[in-house]
C-alpha cells in the first residue's frame, strides 16, 4: 500500500502538466483505489449485495470510491443498479466466477488531472467502474475480469446535468479506454449516455471559438517555423542554381563566338588567332601630294653610306602617298 501511494502522488503531480488520457498514470490510480475499496470491505466483512464506501487519503478527498460484491446468478437476473452507473440483466462475468466485486469511482476534481480530450472540455466529474474475482477478497493479487452484456447498453445517469437550449445537441458522450483511446457517442437522451464495457466515461462539449482559435494559432506556428525556414533555404538554392546555369549559358556563348586556329609550338600544341590590323586611313587619301627634294649631293652620299634613294620613296609610299614628284635641288633652288 505504501508504495502504491507514494506512486499516485507522484503520478498525480506529473498529470497535472499533462493535457490528455495517460495510461500510466490511469492504471497507477486504478491500482491504488481498488486496493483502497478491498481494505474496506475485508475491514467490514461485508454482505453480498451491500455497497461500501472506501476510505481514502486526504490527497484524494475530492474522489469517491465504493465497492459491492454480488453473485453471478444475481447480475444474470436483475443485473447491478448500486450507483449511477446501470448494468443490464443477462450480464455475466469472463471468466465465471461465483462471486464478484464492482468498484465504482467518482474522480471529482482529479477528473482533468487523470482525463481529457483535445478540442473538447469536460462538463462532468469522470465516474467508472471495474469488475474483480471476489471468492477471496483477502487476497493480496485479485484478479480482473471482464463484462458480457450480450449486446446490451451500460446505462450511465449524469444527474448533475441540466436541460440548457442548443448545448444538448452538442453534448458528447465519452468513453475513456484501458488502452488509452477515446470514443465519443451522441447523447440520445439528456443527461443519459450508453456504454458497452467497463471502463471512465464523462459528457463533453467542443471548445468554444475563442480557444479553438486558440489553439489552431498555436498548432500554425509550431508547424510554420519550420515551413519559413524550409521555404527560404529552397529560394536561396534555387538563385544560387540559376545564377550558375547564367554563367554556364555565357561561357558557351562565348565559346562559340571565338573560333581559334590550332598551331604547333615545338611539340606542343595552342591556339592561334590571326593578327589584324587597322590600317591607317588619311584625309583626302589619293589625292595628297609632296614634294621630295634632295641635294644632288645626297645621292652620291646615298650610295656610299648604303642607304640607296629608293629607301625615301618606299617610306613615302608606305604612309599613302602615292604621288611623289622628286626634283634635285643643288642649294639654290630646284633643278
Amino acid at each position: 500500500m505504501g508504495w502504491n501511494l507514494i506512486l499516485l502522488i507522484l503520478t498525480l503531480y506529473s498529470c497535472s502538466f499533462v493535457n490528455g488520457s495517460d495510461s500510466f498514470a490511469n492504471d497507477s490510480l486504478d491500482a491504488s483505489l481498488q486496493e483502497f475499496a478491498f481494505k474496506t470491505l475485508v475491514r467490514h466483512r461485508p454482505l453480498t449485495g451491500a455497497l461500501y464506501k472506501a476510505v481514502l487519503p486526504t490527497n484524494l478527498s475530492s474522489t469517491e470510491v465504493s465497492i459491492v460484491r454480488v453473485r453471478s446468478n444475481t447480475l444474470w437476473n436483475k443485473g447491478a443498479n448500486f450507483s449511477i452507473i446501470h448494468i443490464p440483466s443477462r450480464t455475466m462475468s469472463v471468466p465465471h466466477v461465483k462471486r464478484l466485486a464492482i468498484v465504482y469511482q467518482n474522480l471529482g476534481n482529479l477528473s482533468s488531472h487523470y482525463y481529457g480530450m483535445p478540442g473538447y472540455s469536460l462538463i462532468t466529474p469522470v465516474v467508472g467502474f471495474m469488475v474483480f474475482d471476489a471468492s477471496n477478497v483477502s487476497d493480496k493479487s485479485v484478479r480482473k475480469l471482464n463484462l458480457s452484456t450480450m449486446g446490451k447498453p451500460i446505462l450511465i445517469n449524469f444527474s448533475s446535468l441540466t436541460p440548457s437550449g442548443d448545448m444538448i445537441s452538442k453534448r458528447r458522450c465519452i468513453a475513456f479506454n484501458g488502452n488509452g483511446t477515446v470514443n465519443l457517442s451522441e447523447m440520445k437522451l439528456s443527461g443519459f449516455c450508453h456504454f458497452r464495457d467497463q471502463g471512465h466515461f464523462s459528457v463533453g462539449v467542443p471548445l468554444e471559438g475563442k480557444q479553438s482559435r486558440w489553439y489552431l494559432w498555436v498548432v500554425g506556428f509550431v508547424l510554420g517555423i519550420p515551413g519559413i525556414v524550409l521555404m527560404g533555404y529552397a529560394g536561396m538554392v534555387s538563385a544560387r542554381i540559376l545564377k550558375t546555369k547564367k554563367i554556364q549559358v555565357m561561357e558557351r556563348q562565348a565559346d562559340e563566338d571565338l573560333i581559334l586556329e590550332s598551331r604547333w609550338v615545338g611539340s606542343s600544341k595552342m591556339p592561334s588567332a590571326a593578327v589584324t590590323r587597322t590600317q591607317p586611313v588619311l584625309e583626302n587619301e589619293g589625292n595628297n601630294m609632296i614634294i621630295y627634294t634632295f641635294k644632288s649631293k645626297s645621292t652620291e652620299q646615298s650610295k656610299k653610306s648604303g642607304f640607296p634613294l629608293a629607301v625615301h620613296f618606299a617610306t613615302l609610299k608606305a604612309l599613302k602617298y602615292n604621288n611623289v614628284i622628286c626634283y634635285p635641288y643643288n642649294g639654290q633652288g630646284i633643278v
